[in-house]
This record gives C-alpha cells, structure tokens and sequence, in this order.
C-alpha cells in the first residue's frame, strides 16, 4: 500500500552522499521553489514505492518518527556501508523468523531512523 516516502533533511548534499554511498545509487536533485527534494532512483515497471529526501522547515529529521524498511538482497550489505558513509548503526542484522528474513536499522547522517529488509 505504500507509494511514496519523504526522508526529512537539514542538509541535502550529505544525506545524498550518505543515500548514494550506502545503497550505491544515483539520486537525483530538484528545486521547486525552496522545497529541497533528492529523488530516490526509479524502475520504469516497477509497482516498488520509491520517494525522495526533503528539505524544507516544516520537514524535521527524527529517529522517533515513522520506520521506513528498504528492501535488500543481504541487509548487512547496506550496514557494512553505513558507518563510512557517516551514519550509526541503531540495531545490527538480527533475524525476525525463519519465514519472515532479517532487518537492521541505521540513523542516517540526518539524525533519521531507518530499517533494512531482506530474506537472507
């Protein structure tokens, strides 16, 4: 059900280095009038949310807030990345069942709380 996220930042160009170091992608910034936004990369067909980092006032980092879980093929790929990219690791690779695969979770350069996801 979900289709969108917005990762609030205070400053765009390193929560884009640490994004982009961590899940080795490209993202992409845009401008509207002051509304600071970094789009996360998107796949033509594809049904995956996707969204963006976002600057603006009224946006407020926080690791108290909502939990967004991104998708990996191995979490500790992306945890292996979090700590040179300047982030902290909030809760290492840990199993959730057999059925239901592994997460970990990070606070991003930001000060954001955000979770990993994967089967293996």
């Amino acid at each position: 059900m979900v289709t969108w996220f917005e990762i609030p930042v205070n400053d765009m160009l390193r929560a884009k280095t640490f994004y982009e170091k961590v899940f080795g992608v490209s993202i992409e910034l845009h401008n509207f009038g002051g509304l600071e936004m970094g789009w996360f990369p998107h796949r033509e067909g594809e049904t995956l949310a996707t969204g963006t980092l976002i600057k603006q006032e009224s946006y407020v980092p926080s690791a108290e807030g909502t939990l967004i879980y991104f998708a990996s093929k191995d979490v500790q790929i992306e945890l292996d990345r979090v700590e040179k990219a300047g982030g902290k690791i909030y809760q290492q690779k840990t199993q959730i069942s057999p059925e239901h695969g592994f997460m970990g979770v990070f606070n991003d350069t930001e000060g954001n709380r955000v979770a990993l996801h994967s089967l293996k």
